[in-house]
């Protein structure tokens, strides 16, 4: 099972190395010793607790779909011509890019600091691990 320093928790958390020792003191997440000694903790574990620790902003939209992928997030950039426009949304960590109509842009009022759901619907998702995570 893949085990991460704290530090690389934190990382991945997006939150401080304090953070992670202060979740560990509080047994909120179990910490071992490697075999360096340094503390780590265990991967799956961590999973669990990312996904609980997880909150997106509430979807505004109030509309039902059936794409489960919605990212909450405020426009940042706005890049348009005749024709097309490039949208960009920063939904917490993620950075979301969308290209449409220069038409949709205008009627959807889109433009720096607009709240917005990018709605992600795809057949195909791919998914890579990094070298020595296996």
């Amino acid at each position: 099972m893949p085990q991460f320093r704290l530090s690389e928790a934190a990382r991945l958390l997006g939150v401080s190395d304090d953070t992670v020792r202060r979740w560990v003191r509080a047994g909120q997440l179990t910490a071992t010793d490697d075999a360096a000694g340094r503390k780590v903790v265990d991967g799956a574990q961590l999973a669990g607790f990312a996904r609980a620790q997880a909150t997106a902003p509430d979807d505004p939209s109030a509309v039902g779909r059936s794409a489960r992928n919605r990212f909450v997030g405020l426009v940042t950039e706005v890049i348009t011509d005749k024709v097309m426009a490039q949208v960009e949304l920063q939904c917490g960590a993620h950075r979301v890019v969308s290209l449409m109509s220069t038409e949709a842009v205008r009627e959807l009022g889109l433009r720096p600091g607009v709240l917005a759901v990018a709605v992600v619907k795809a057949t195909t998702v791919v998914v890579e691990t990094p070298e020595g995570s296996r």
